[in-house]
């Protein structure tokens, strides 16, 4: 039975079970064949009763079932007896350290999100961005909308930056209701996020002030960057800055590529106007 406090939802359709291995190739009938790969290990989140680790264990790479209920912990711990490369975790994954559990290992992440923590799971996941391959997450398809928005998308927000900043997100698969027991009251969707994200090319030196920069960008989505920015520079200086970045004095966050976010941090947090040619990707 699923706890609806710890937001259970269980994958319960053996066809999208499939799809969703086809999907982050797992299955022997994913196309293109995975290529074999050592030093690497799966991770999964919220491992449940097992629905998906059984796929994660056919690609014969380490999988790590990290599980909160301690119910389904029992189940996984007896199905770790008959497969040796399963190592199950009993805890939180937001206080869980993901480095030390991959030991040295490259890290490949899949989670069925509860989705009312998707966004702290996420943040976490971004701790560890350097040692991540790809993450394969089961969320909310309005969340998987905003991950993979691009600018002038209504969708575009805060959490797409962040998301773009450190992967490069990609909406692999929609879920119907009826794949879940319970089924949730939303959509659901499957999203993939290859790292690194735009974070690689930038050298941003401070991932954290660079982000909460941004969020402020986003503190009144109505209004214009000159206006949200007022606390870090007079509504003329953004002005001019955006005009050399060759965008409209007038434009709001929601208009920004990650890329001419970092020039106007960069710009801003320097106390100089940049110059050079156009900066958009």
């Amino acid at each position: 039975m699923a706890r609806q406090k710890l937001g259970q939802h269980f994958l319960s359709d053996p066809g999208w079970r499939e799809k969703i291995a086809r999907a982050i190739r797992v299955s022997p009938h994913a196309m293109p064949p995975r290529k074999a790969q050592d030093g690497f290990c799966w991770i999964e989140i919220g491992a449940g009763h097992g629905e998906m680790t059984e796929h994660l264990l056919k690609s014969s790479a380490p999988v790590i079932a990290i599980e909160l209920d301690a119910r389904l912990v029992e189940r996984l711990q007896k199905m770790a007896q008959t497969h040796p490369q399963l190592k199950v975790v009993s805890g939180d994954v937001l206080q869980t350290d993901l480095s030390d559990l991959a030991a040295g290992r490259r890290m490949r992440i899949y989670g069925n999100l509860p989705y009312y923590i998707t966004s702290p799971i996420l943040r976490h996941f971004f701790r560890y961005a350097d040692q991540i391959d790809e993450a394969y997450i089961v969320i909310q398809l309005e969340v998987a909308q905003r991950l993979t928005a691009r600018p002038g998308n209504k969708l575009y927000g805060y959490l797409s930056v962040a998301t773009q900043f450190y992967s490069r997100p990609d909406f692999a698969l929609r879920l119907p209701r009826a794949a879940f027991r319970p089924p949730p009251e939303v959509g659901s969707a499957l999203v993939a996020l290859r790292f690194p994200g735009e974070r690689a090319k930038l050298g941003i030196p401070h991932d954290n002030d660079f982000l909460e920069f941004v969020k402020g960008c986003f503190g009144q989505k109505r209004k214009t960057l000159s206006n949200n920015l007022r606390a870090l520079a007079a509504p003329e200086t953004v002005r001019e800055i955006l005009r050399d970045l060759k965008l409209r004095e007038d434009a709001r966050a929601e208009q920004l590529t990650v890329t001419q976010f970092a020039k106007l941090y960069e710009a801003i947090s320097s106390g100089l106007q940049p110059t050079g040619p156009d900066s958009r990707s």
